[in-house]
């Protein structure tokens, strides 16, 4: 039906004001699951350090003659003097001063809402970090210093998949408990199973680890969901609709209870087991804004941290590399 000549309508009209709502809708995930669970340290120097050491292996013949003297010593075996590196990294923006005085929607203030929105980012690129398979590197006046990452830390307990077909993948190599080779990646990956995971879990609790949590992304969570030793589930449904629940967040094994946390931000195809309590993040410089130098008509500013991961005992964690991702 058309409408009455010379009609005036709003395709015609001049002035009709904006409707722009004052909300910005950002749904980009926050959450750092390995660095909310593993908490923080401060450190001194880019490179830091610790010890490790563990005791002689139990000896079941120990019996000894009564009123026997000692004729000679066991030797002592010395600590093992462990290192990581700190690692920078950081955001920045140039913001023109002019924005200060103009009417935003959503935001009262451009530079404090990109302060804000950096910030998180930069914590996601540290969860990114901290589980990356990098070893530690000293770096140089022309190359970054770089943390060594979860992925090349855990061998002793880990399993890669070795299997016949495509490059088998092989744990990460330690040097006097230092990472000083990647884990390989293997090309031929294969399904994340209950099993694996109870090899694992067994070889952590025989090393001397209570491991607490299994760190992994989303397919392998959701893999994870249908293992036979997920704790049962319990839900007070409301009436209505029939509530299904589809998810597990607790893995009871035989040597503990496990919680099941995803995360976005760890490698995909490795699935971590871990003993938080011997794990850290190392702050040397912790999550900084800083302001700098004016050379214009615009504000400057650099969201920063120096950090490093610690791995206080690599043996009370494990991993199961090589995983399938979808």
């Amino acid at each position: 039906m058309a409408i009455v000549a010379n009609t005036f309508t709003s395709y015609s009209a001049k002035g009709i004001r904006e409707d722009l709502m004052n909300i910005i809708y950002d749904i980009s995930p926050e959450q750092t699951p390995l660095i909310s669970n593993i908490g923080q340290e401060t450190v001194s120097n880019t490179l830091f350090e610790w010890q490790t050491d563990s005791l002689a292996a139990a000896d079941a013949t120990n019996a000894q003659i009564d009123g026997d003297d000692v004729a000679s010593f066991t030797a002592v075996t010395a600590t093992v003097r462990v290192n990581n590196r700190t690692q920078i990294s950081r955001k920045d923006f140039l913001i023109a001063d002019n924005l200060q005085f103009q009417d935003l929607a959503g935001r009262n203030s451009e530079i404090a809402y990109q302060t804000v929105k950096a910030g998180k980012e930069l914590r996601r690129d540290m969860e990114a970090v901290l589980a990356a398979n990098v070893i530690p590197t000293a770096g140089s006046t022309s190359a970054a210093r770089k943390t060594g990452g979860l992925s090349a830390w855990l061998s002793t307990n880990s399993v890669s998949n070795t299997g016949s077909s495509g490059t088998a993948g092989a744990n990460p190599a330690l040097t006097a408990g230092i990472p000083t080779t990647i884990q390989t990646e293997a090309t031929n990956k294969r399904a994340f199973t209950e099993a694996l995971l109870k090899d694992v879990v067994q070889n952590c609790w025989t090393e001397g680890g209570e491991p607490t949590m299994v760190l992994l992304g989303a397919h392998n969570k959701q893999t994870m969901s249908g293992f036979a030793g997920i704790a049962a589930q319990r839900y007070m449904a409301p009436p209505g609709p029939t509530t299904i629940v589809g998810a597990a967040d607790v893995y009871v094994s035989d040597f503990g209870e496990l919680s099941i946390v995803p995360d976005r931000f760890t490698p995909a195809r490795n699935v971590f087991v871990l003993d938080t309590e011997y794990l850290g993040v190392g702050m040397l410089r912790p999550m900084q804004t800083v302001e700098l130098a004016k050379t214009g008509d615009a504000e400057k500013r650099m969201i920063l941290a120096e950090y490093g991961l610690i791995v206080k005992n690599e043996k009370a964690c494990g991993a199961i590399y090589d995983c399938t991702t979808s």
